[in-house]
């Protein structure tokens, strides 16, 4: 059973939405909805393999290497991207005569993806160690478990950009609490909430097919003018 709702004036983290939402919003408005609206959560294969290997890097103890220290299971905060989280990992690059260099790396299980949703959660934490010290922090890396390698990533404006976007978006979905249509495709095979979602069943009628974002802002005006429920 849930406690008491966190009270703004003595919780300084009400509010804060989980950094990892907006990973599950670039990827799919509605799977971002099922986990954060509705507490849904199914594991399968490759779900199991992402825990498994972020609980083995949290778990690893901290190192300093050729003069870059490395912090684990790093804990991230937002009050104006209203986020918090934690990092796999931040790698403190020595810089002579300057404060160390944040890296934020990321590890995920397969292989690089086409769409930028692993960019995105990684630029957030980017953005979060900005604000927390005030130090730029021009890129991250992402580690991917099976191909073994480092991809390196810049945090350019629009990167930045998409993911402010997609930040102020996740707050609204948050605020109106109710869930996007689905938008079936082929990422629905590896989702491990299919069957929960069922997207060929609960899919929008010909005549509402608008995309989730469309949806949302309908809703939000909708709030807005008191029509909703």
């Amino acid at each position: 059973m849930e406690g008491p709702a966190a009270d703004p004036a003595t919780d300084p983290d009400a509010g804060l939405a989980p950094l990892s939402a907006l990973q599950h919003l670039a990827f799919c408005a509605r799977q971002c909805g099922l986990i954060h609206l509705e507490d849904a959560w199914a594991e399968n294969a490759l779900t199991a393999e992402g825990r498994v290997l972020h609980e083995r890097v949290d778990n690893a103890p901290g190192e300093t290497r050729r003069g870059v220290r490395v912090a684990r299971g790093v804990p991230l905060r937002s009050a104006r991207l209203g986020l918090i989280g934690r990092a796999d990992v931040v790698e403190f690059h020595s810089r002579r005569g300057q404060p160390p260099l944040p890296c934020p790396v990321e590890y995920k299980r397969g292989k690089a993806k086409p769409h930028d949703a692993d960019r995105v959660q990684l630029c957030a934490q980017g953005l979060c160690l900005e604000e927390m010290l005030g130090l730029e922090v021009p890129g991250g890396a992402l580690f991917y478990g099976e191909t073994r390698r480092r991809q390196e990533v810049a945090f350019d404006a629009d990167l930045r950009a998409r993911t402010e976007s997609l930040a102020r978006e996740l707050h609204a979905m948050l605020a109106v609490r109710t869930n996007p249509p689905p938008e079936p495709g082929p990422k629905c095979r590896s989702c491990s909430l299919e069957a929960l979602c069922l997207p060929g069943i609960c899919r929008p009628k010909p005549a509402g097919g608008r995309s989730a974002a469309a949806w949302l802002a309908g809703m939000l005006r909708a709030d807005a003018e008191g029509d909703l429920p």
